[in-house]
């Protein structure tokens, strides 16, 4: 394959090949680090969703029989051929979204678990079987495909998100239509054509590019099964309620706006240095990212000012730089819209320790500098909003119980952390805290491919979090069979009551 993608007009994957669709519509693609459209991506109707739909559809009647050993032998090439092409894809991902290399290589991997785990699907998909629950009746389950599934993915992880979804959805039987976004769409191309070239039939897998109309379109299509959505929380709930009134089965992951606290006992110079990475990775563009350090007054000056030192020496700079360790944000709209939070922070009272908004970067990029805050408090737009952005807030209190309110009180429950010395005070946190997923001295806790990945409160919209074994449950559902197979005894009178085990 080649190392860079072509971009010129981006097109649709539908049914094993790449189609200009019926839409004319087309989108701009952005070089977040040069601040210039560096190519085009089409932007799909309902005719498109329909031609991808039917592709899916038909796919499924022979995908959902195929054995799992043939499944399985595609899953394993697609997971090499991932493998191979990791450094490939990473710097597609880094031009379009902005995120640097090594962080681009780090998004894949962690996708690239989840193809792994697929690859087990013989042991995940067992079901169970019960011996003479009656009097000659044996009794067992096991679990099929849905059919049509489809993914909604975010701009933040072009590449991981997506991988968090298909590979469980393909593996279990079912075909896929993924619905990128189109800001950084290329990635998505990218893994179609591995899909092909590991196997995988035409129409299991296919991507449909597009904005709300395509999203929408994709929610009402009666022969779309299951729609998995991450992005901010409206949208979810649109996703979740739409999707659930049309009688789809639904897992929708929302916003976050994740605390970490640091006790008086934690080692400062660790925590500080995970901080950073935590809150500025990625320019602060994730889901998991912390934003929000609640300091124990006892640490805290000590803490604010080693958070700062680590700030101001990040090098901001174009992502494709080896020697950048932070890129642009993804929109000039995002960078101005970030700025005017920090303005914001300032107006309402915050201490402004670190200001970003002027980084020392040449060019025209979306460049916004590692930004902290101090002494922030709850009732600030910068505490209560989701920025999406480089920007960390410390919030102090004076106790435990303070900090472990202070996270229950919100809205948001995605993920949280809590760096301290001691197991008892980490073991209450774990215990108190209203979070679905919960860090001990790791501040991003992702849960490896084999758990699953899931908020709380309004993070997630639906039963299931997704990869892991929730994952293969929300991709497939039950069938429970109890058999008899009756001997030459035919003396027995007809019995009305209803059936008891005997």
């Amino acid at each position: 394959m080649s190392t860079e993608l072509s971009l010129g007009t981006v097109q649709h994957h539908i049914g094993g090949s790449s189609t200009a669709g019926s839409s004319t519509r087309t989108g701009e693609i952005w070089d977040p680090s040069r601040g210039t459209v560096q190519g085009r991506v089409l932007l799909g109707d309902q005719r498109d969703v329909d031609l991808a739909v039917a592709a899916a559809r038909a796919a499924f009647a022979d995908w959902g029989q195929t054995s799992l050993a043939a499944r399985t032998r595609v899953l394993f090439a697609f997971r090499n051929l991932l493998h191979d092409h990791v450094d490939e894809l990473a710097r597609v991902i880094a031009a379009e979204h902005g995120k640097v290399v090594d962080d681009a290589r780090g998004e894949i991997s962690r996708g690239l678990e989840v193809v792994e785990f697929a690859c087990g699907l013989a042991q995940l998909s067992k079901g169970e079987f019960s011996e003479q629950v009656s009097s000659d009746v044996d009794a067992f389950s096991f679990r099929q495909p849905l059919g049509v599934c489809a993914g909604i993915t975010p701009f933040n992880f072009p590449a991981m998100v997506p991988l968090w979804m298909y590979p469980l959805a393909i593996a279990t039987g079912n075909t896929f239509v993924l619905k990128p976004s189109e800001r950084d769409p290329s990635a998505s191309s990218f893994v179609a054509e591995l899909w092909r070239r590991a196997g995988l039939p035409a129409g299991v897998f296919n991507v449909v590019h597009g904005d709300r109309v395509t999203v929408d379109a994709l929610l009402e299509h009666p022969d779309v099964a299951a729609v998995s959505f991450v992005g901010s929380t409206p949208v979810a709930r649109h996703v979740h309620e739409r999707a659930s009134r049309a009688g789809k089965r639904v897992q929708a992951l929302g916003g976050a706006k994740n605390h970490a606290v640091v006790a008086e006992d934690a080692d400062l110079e660790y925590a500080a240095t995970q901080l950073t990475a935590a809150g500025y990775g990625s320019a602060g563009q994730r889901c998991m990212a912390i934003s929000v350090v609640v300091a124990l007054e006892g640490v805290a000056d000590a803490l604010v000012a080693k958070l700062a030192e680590r700030a101001r020496s990040l090098r901001v700079g174009p992502s494709l730089d080896p020697d950048s360790e932070m890129g642009p944000v993804v929109t000039r709209d995002a960078l101005q819209r970030i700025g005017g939070y920090i303005q914001q922070g300032v107006a309402d009272g915050a201490e402004l320790v670190v200001d970003g908004r002027d980084p020392a970067v040449d060019g025209d990029g979306f460049f916004l500098g590692p930004t902290l805050f101090d002494r922030v408090r709850t009732d600030m737009s910068i505490y209560t909003d989701e920025i999406f952005g480089p920007v960390l807030v410390v919030v102090r209190v004076g106790s435990l119980d303070e900090a472990i309110d202070l996270i229950n009180s919100g809205s948001f429950a995605n993920g949280t952390a809590i760096f301290t010395a001691g197991g008892r005070a980490a073991r209450r946190f774990q215990r108190e805290v209203q979070v679905g997923m919960i860090g001990i001295n790791v501040p991003i806790p992702v849960p490896m491919a084999y758990y699953s990945f899931g908020g709380w409160k309004d993070s997630l919209f639906g039963e299931h979090h997704i990869h892991g074994a929730e994952g293969v449950r929300f991709y497939t559902r039950a069938k429970a069979v109890t058999a008899r197979w009756p001997g030459q005894d035919t003396s027995r009178t007809h019995d009305l009551q209803f059936p008891t085990s005997r």
